[in-house]
């Protein structure tokens, strides 16, 4: 039963865990190759002092009315331009957003003239949206997301997860038939080479960094389906601090003729904010969701967006309107639930251990699309020599009939 088991879950998931197997390993280093492609949408033409990064958003919106900053950098790092996220405000004559063909650009912080843009996410393969396609492909598939707000690849993915992890505690139990000669669990019999070192490759492969797909395969589930499996899970162990977007404040009505806090002001009460907490850095990026009338503050030094080798950055929320704080996600603070699901992130990522991590997790990566594909072959293998043997024993049969 568990080999069948292992057979149809391994036939069912192998495409999707060598796709992103392979583009996991390539976005481990997402930054360093979308700059290496891309220069003159990193690396600023100017070489003159920065102007601040409020000043910044504001001389963009001014230039082009059509747009509205949603996500900035707080911070600028010498050399580098600013990336900002943007929307299209409404159309006064249609009541609809603006159409940009753009999502993303990137701000000469000297000058505030924009040098780049992009719509990030777009399904292209050319230079400048070779990384991002890769990185949205990675978690989406670029599967469409229903009516009802469903993202069918995340949850498809998701789900390829569930099946991967119990299929690993099932190639583990496969790989040790016989106790007694278990280093042969481990050994890879790279002289006899052909079918037979494809099966080590695929079984002794497995072996040596199981537990490192069962970090990845949980974390897989962690993050693509972290509200509706996760959360409800850890949950039953942990006490797990609510999201902002949970806080009823947010919904409440406002008065009439009431306008959101300025970008200004919510940096202002978020500087405040991070030294009341005693947080170890200042305000390092500012985002928008209009939606829940929410701003979001991350808190980390220029550059450090990924915080390597830690759960990750500190974030504060606050009411849009009123500038009440509304959320706080500080990592290594609150339950143990809370330090379980902010480590996410950084596990499936690696970036907990910084550059060996990073490097770690492309190899994992390649390991992936190793063990689907051998596992591919060895099930072809198998397949054309249980079809031989049925024809061998109906040939007789067939021959001694009248």
């Amino acid at each position: 039963m568990l080999v069948r088991l292992h057979r149809w879950f391994g036939i069912g998931t192998a495409l999707f865990l060598f796709v992103s197997g392979l583009t996991g390993a390539i976005i481990a280093w997402n930054q360093e190759l979308d700059a290496a492609l891309n220069p003159e949408f990193y690396y600023a033409r100017s070489a003159a002092p920065a102007l601040s990064a409020l000043e910044l958003a504001n001389r963009v919106e001014a230039a082009d009315p059509r747009l509205h900053v949603t996500y900035l950098p707080l911070g600028v790092v010498p050399g580098r331009t600013l990336l900002m996220r943007v929307r299209g405000r409404p159309d006064p004559a249609t009541g609809r957003p603006y159409a940009l063909g753009f999502n993303q650009i990137a701000v000469d912080p000297a000058t505030g003239s924009i040098q780049g843009r992009r719509e990030w996410g777009a399904l292209s393969l050319t230079r400048l949206n070779l990384m991002p396609f890769l990185y949205q492909f990675h978690y989406t598939l670029y599967l469409p997301t229903t009516g009802s707000g469903v993202a069918i690849g995340v949850w498809l993915l998701g789900i390829v997860a569930i099946v991967w992890l119990f299929d690993s505690v099932i190639a583990l139990v496969l790989a040790f038939p016989n106790l007694k000669a278990w280093r042969k669990s481990f050994a890879f019999r790279v002289q006899r080479g052909g079918y037979a070192l494809v099966f080590d490759l695929h079984r002794s492969g497995g072996v040596w960094v199981w537990g490192l797909l069962g970090v990845i395969a949980l974390t897989s589930i962690g993050m693509n389906l972290e509200r509706p499996v996760m959360r409800p899970l850890v949950s039953l162990f942990s006490q797990l601090t609510p999201g902002p977007e949970s806080n009823p404040e947010l919904r409440a009505p406002h008065p009439a003729g009431a306008v959101m806090l300025s970008r200004e002001r919510i940096v202002a009460l978020a500087a405040d904010g991070g030294q009341k907490m005693k947080l170890n850095a200042g305000p390092g990026s500012l985002f928008e969701i209009a939606s829940l009338n929410l701003y979001g503050v991350g808190y980390f030094k220029p550059g450090g967006d990924y915080a390597d080798r830690s759960l990750g950055n500190a974030w504060i929320y606050w009411d849009a309107w009123t500038g009440r704080q509304v959320g706080a996600a500080v990592p290594g603070r609150g339950t143990a639930g809370d330090t379980f699901m902010q480590a996410q992130f950084p596990l499936h990522s690696g970036r907990i251990l910084g550059l060996p991590g990073r490097i770690l997790i492309s190899f994992m990566g390649v390991m992936v699309a190793l063990l689907s594909a051998t596992g591919l072959v060895i099930w072809f293998k198998k397949l054309k020599a249980r079809r031989t043997a049925t024809r061998r024993v109906k040939t007789p049969k067939a021959a001694a009939l009248p």
